[in-house]
């Protein structure tokens, strides 16, 4: 037994950026020195800069309470840059033509856009008109690009963004891959994701384990619970912590959760949970769910404690499944745990986030969102559903099963 080696990104979201007259300058200046930190050459560097002033350009010149967050993201081998603007309109009613040079609707040259998906290894943009506009672009150095765009894009990504006058978020998520290595195909040496391209579409699991479920294979119509350690091919297990109020003691927690999620040996929700009950003892403790996804089976288990929304989205038919925890708190009051089992949509995701959004949205509200990354489509969750009376976090899985 071993991990699948899965395109999963570790990521760090370093800083939120709210739209003001000083955005293009500030900005620039901190994505400037970050990829400098991240050893990029001067002339990458120079590029990161523009890429990033340019999206700090739009949001000033089109957007309604814009944001743009500095992140880094890192494989094995290297690390890299990656920025995320968030917007509330007025949106783009033909992304692919504010993509071309010349296209202006503020009467100027008209080139920033372009700019970015030039400049980007990977980008993605998805826009709602009338309400809002997500985008997403991340940059390697040039020997790191080559390498990642072997891999290819990943199918989980999410976001936090701390209360309004704090510096750090009390939410937290981390996944990793589990199954059994000796079922596994080498991943393809393609790339099916590139900056040249909007929208982004990310690897499917298929592309990325060689399988591909049978169609008329039996799966259960209704979530049921289970009670049992065992497990059935590769999977993804995802973990979502929301620390217990906010601040440096909720973010210690989440933080201590994830570590704890990532040292479990455990390939069960169940099992990774109680791993994580006991490192959170003596901390201020969080609500939290676990789910695993198993491709193959095209089901997802999940286990969860606390206030963590945790959705099962079905793209086609813009259903969603909520999936329900216990009461409790991990680190002080665990219940007796139990996984529930809900069917994976061909074309489904899993969306899990804190009380930071309202659980009031809705995937028809957000059309074509699932047809993006997951960091794009945790994105524009953030922004339909995030509030500004607490830390806010979201984390998004989803691929072509």
């Amino acid at each position: 037994m071993g991990p699948l080696n899965l395109p999963l990104l570790e990521s760090e979201d370093i800083a939120w950026f709210r739209d003001d007259d000083s955005l293009p300058a500030s900005t620039r200046g901190a994505a400037a020195a970050l990829a400098r930190r991240l050893g990029f050459d001067e002339v990458r560097c120079a590029e990161v800069a523009l890429a990033v002033s340019e999206a700090a350009s739009n949001l000033r010149k089109h957007a309604v309470d814009g944001a743009l967050l500095l992140r880094v993201v890192r494989t094995e081998h290297d690390a890299g840059l990656e920025f995320v603007t968030t917007d509330e309109g007025p949106g783009m009613a033909d992304v692919a033509g504010c993509l071309v040079d010349g296209s202006s609707s503020a009467g100027t040259l008209g080139i920033g856009l372009g700019a970015i998906v030039r400049l980007a290894d990977t980008f993605d943009v998805h826009s709602l008109p009338g309400k809002g506009t997500a985008m997403s672009a991340r940059f390697w150095t040039k020997d790191a690009a080559g390498r990642s765009a072997a891999v290819g894009e990943p199918v989980v990504a999410g976001l936090t963004r701390p209360l309004t006058g704090e510096s750090v978020c009390g939410d937290a998520w981390a996944a990793r891959a589990v199954g059994d290595r000796e079922h596994i195909p080498t991943p393809p040496a393609e790339r099916r994701v590139t900056g040249r391209e909007s929208p982004a579409e990310p690897l499917g699991w298929a592309a990325l384990t060689g399988f591909r479920p049978e169609p008329d294979r039996a799966r259960p119509a209704k979530a049921v619970q289970e009670r049992t350690d065992r497990t059935e091919g590769p999977a993804l297990l995802m973990m979502f912590c929301d620390g217990l109020g906010h601040g440096p003691l909720a973010h210690r927690a989440s933080q201590t959760a994830v570590a704890a999620f990532r040292d479990s040996r455990s390939q069960t929700p169940e099992g990774v949970l109680t791993d994580m009950h006991k490192a959170l003892r003596g901390s201020r403790g969080g609500a939290v769910a676990v789910v695993r996804v198993e491709p193959l089976t095209r089901s997802v288990h999940f286990c969860g404690v606390g206030n963590v929304s945790t959705f099962v989205v079905d793209a086609d038919t813009d259903e969603r499944r909520a999936l329900l925890s216990s009461p409790g708190i991990v680190g002080h009051q665990l219940p007796t745990l139990r996984t529930v089992r809900q069917e994976l949509p061909r074309h489904g995701g899993v969306v899990m986030h804190s009380d930071g959004l309202t659980e009031r949205w809705q995937p028809a509200a957000l059309p074509g969102f699932l047809s993006h990354t997951p960091l794009v489509a945790a994105a524009q969750l953030l922004r339909e559903a995030g509030i500004r009376r607490d830390d806010a976090g979201v984390a998004v899985l989803k691929g072509s099963w």
